[in-house]
């Protein structure tokens, strides 16, 4: 049976992957994208998931989310994704729309029309997630399972300490790690093992599709940003974690752990605070590692569909 998902993201590269991938993976039903602000501003990825679902020939709506922190000053991330938010190729404006109904009106009424058979997947800052839980508390049992990227446990990329996912509102992650849901993480941990190389991103850049090539040239923007700013080799594909594991979860392995978010501390402000020795009683699952080849196994495999 195919996973019905609702992909809540900032696009943002590698975002842009993981809708590519839910797009067109015969294990996935994507019914909605919904934007939020944060690895660049509301208008940027909105019009970005727009434009992506539009190139790829994708039928589903894309809803504009929450435009800024439910508390804290906003951040945004050029330094890694350029100034729209999705630099590196000749993208064309989109002629589809965002759709006028408000977005946690169509995550509530879809979480009602399938309960039980409905995972949130978030790659973003948490911020439509925790509105979810403020406004509809007694939906939250009757989703499936919550995906996310975002936190670490041994080391952020934004601070020491903090991701930037979590560290772009940790109000809004607090809420969300203690609102009840059959909550999955993939961390830094894990996303810096999916890299994908510059030898791989040439080969994407000669798929035959427009949207798969293109794809390749917006990756080796990243590429080079992740470079400049870490010294890094390969570019860490984050968010596709989240799909490739609802198609295949085998290529992971997991731990499940107790984790807060730190809201207060100077230093760690953002920080995942995860049990690594189980003191206490588990509310989270946490990828920690992930076969590589396999993974881009089944990027490739999948991207290879659309024509």
């Amino acid at each position: 049976m195919k996973r019905k998902i609702i992909l809540d993201c900032d696009p943002g590269h590698d975002d842009a992957v993981a809708i590519l991938l839910a797009g067109i993976a015969e294990e996935i039903e994507l019914l909605g994208i919904v934007s939020v602000a944060g690895n660049s501003y509301i208008e940027n990825t909105t019009r970005n998931a727009l434009i992506l679902a539009e190139m790829a020939k994708l039928d589903v709506p894309v809803f504009r989310g929450s435009s800024k922190p439910l508390l804290r000053k906003q951040i945004v991330a050029p330094d890694i994704h350029g100034e729209s938010g999705l630099e590196g190729a000749n993208l064309p404006l989109p002629t589809k729309k965002a759709e006028e109904k408000n977005y946690l009106e169509f995550m509530a009424e879809t979480v009602e029309k399938f309960p039980n058979e409905i995972t949130f997947v978030a790659v973003g800052p948490l911020t439509n997630i925790a509105k979810f839980v403020l406004n509809y508390p007694h939906l939250v049992s009757k989703v499936k399972e919550l995906v996310i990227m975002g936190g670490g446990i041994k080391f952020g990329n934004v601070t020491p300490r903090a991701e930037f996912n979590i560290y772009a509102d940790p109000e809004a992650a607090q809420i969300v790690f203690n609102a009840g849901f059959n909550l999955t993480v993939f961390p830094l941990d894990v996303t810096h093992q999916a890299k994908i190389y510059m030898k791989e991103i040439k080969e994407m850049q000669n798929f035959r599709s427009e949207i798969t090539s293109k794809m390749g040239l917006l990756l080796e923007f990243f590429h080079q940003t992740y470079y400049d700013i870490f010294k890094i080799e390969g570019a860490p594909l984050h968010d596709p974690c989240t799909i490739a594991y609802l198609i295949n979860p085998d290529i992971f392995e997991f731990d499940e752990f107790y984790a807060q978010v730190e809201t207060k501390g100077e230093l760690t402000y953002g920080e995942t605070v995860v049990d690594y020795w189980h003191l206490e009683a588990p509310n989270s699952k946490w990828a920690l590692k992930v076969d590589r080849e396999k993974f881009i196994e089944i990027l490739f495999d999948n991207l290879k569909k659309y024509n």
